[in-house]
């Protein structure tokens, strides 16, 4: 018995020594995390996106990004570097181009050639024919680890998000997975960038962000809207920012330049899609976790997550939630599936007639029938 005891005794210190002293590839940073609103007022349960009708990827997953074309043919970004082309429809679904990454998000010029940003290859850009060319790998020193959404504005000008400069999907296991390490980690270094195509310049807009996911311009394009998804909010910030820092911010600066439109929303916001009539549509992938909220303060414990089977991560239930708002900040629609059965929903393209929900995981492309 006293053998026995000693045998624990020792395991459990030595399961302690784990625990606490593991290398793991995170330097948590301690913030505090404001209190889950959870789904009341415009956020209240519904089902308004469940039953979702579904055309099929033949055999492609996760069509992470869904825009209409200028030939009227819908383009969509899935797993494997490949950007599908298909009529709204569904039917003649043919592979547009391979960019042997992971495209996460795009955009049209007025010449009608993508900008592709490509999770581990930066931006791209793609003309007519699928051919691919890098445009911009690196700034300065430091590569584009962790290119993430696109938006062109009416002049040619490329906005691009870099979502992390401390986790590249390529060398941690993919997108998610690099993903969920820089929003543990709480480092902010998040950037978003302009690319010029005329001088092929790149510039430093905006840094600090948790985790700098989905953009999307105000009508007047004076204004980038820029998705922190570590931080739970989207932020309005001025077109002609210089390498402004979103946690260095006075007050002045907060009044002319930045500002939080949306604050402490209900999920992990991810993507923007501008819609109709001013709407302006952004997906949660997960919902909020309460452990995980709780845990932001004590940069230990969450290093200590990792050091625990992936099972016993606390990673959030799948729920399925898109929303629209205006771009005062007004939410407009809301839309849930609390069964989760279509999962991580990264935000809605909209036309006339449908609206096609994007996914990080999904096998295929769900839709709904807009509204009479």
């Amino acid at each position: 018995m006293k053998r026995l005891r000693q045998v624990v005794a020792v395991f459990g210190v030595g399961v302690c020594a784990y625990l606490l002293l593991w290398p793991v590839p995170v330097q948590p940073i301690a913030w505090q995390a404001p209190a889950i609103p959870g789904y009341v007022g415009v956020h209240a349960a519904n089902d308004r996106l469940a039953n979702l009708q579904q055309i099929s990827l033949a055999g492609n997953a996760g069509p992470e990004h869904v825009a209409i074309g200028p030939d009227g043919l819908m383009y969509v970004a899935v797993e494997g570097g490949r950007i599908l082309r298909m009529r709204p429809e569904g039917d003649g679904l043919e592979v547009f181009a391979q960019t042997g990454g992971r495209v996460l998000g795009f955009d049209f010029d007025a010449n009608r050639q993508i900008y592709a940003a490509d999770a581990l290859r930066g931006l791209l850009r793609i003309d007519g024919a699928g051919q691919v060319e890098p445009v911009v790998t690196r700034f300065g020193n430091e590569p584009i680890r962790y290119a993430d959404a696109v938006v062109i504005a009416r002049d040619g000008r490329v906005y691009f998000s870099d979502a992390s400069t401390r986790f590249a999907p390529s060398d941690w296991g993919g997108t998610f997975e690099a993903s969920v390490l820089d929003i543990l980690e709480q480092s902010a270094t998040g950037r978003v960038f302009e690319f010029n195509p005329t001088t092929r310049m790149t510039r430093l807009v905006a840094r600090g962000f948790s985790f700098a996911n989905g953009l999307a311009l105000t009508a007047d394009e004076q204004h980038l809207l820029v998705v922190e998804t570590g931080r739970y909010r989207v932020w309005r910030i001025a077109i002609d920012a210089q390498g402004l820092d979103v946690n260095r911010l006075d007050r002045a600066t907060v009044n002319a330049t930045a500002r939080v439109l949306l604050d402490n929303l209900p999920g992990y916001p991810d993507n923007l899609m501008r819609g109709l009539d001013g709407r302006i549509w952004l997906g949660f992938t997960k919902p909020r976790s309460a452990v995980v909220d709780r845990m932001a303060p004590y940069p230990w414990l969450r290093a200590m997550t990792l050091r625990l089977p992936r099972a016993l991560w606390p990673v959030p239930p799948a729920y399925g939630h898109v929303i629209a708002f205006t771009e005062s900040g007004q939410i407009v629609r809301d839309l849930q599936d609390p069964s989760g059965e279509y999962p991580e929903t990264t935000a809605v393209t909209e036309t006339r007639e449908r609206l096609y929900v994007q996914s990080l995981h999904a096998r295929t492309l769900g839709w709904l029938q807009q509204d009479p």
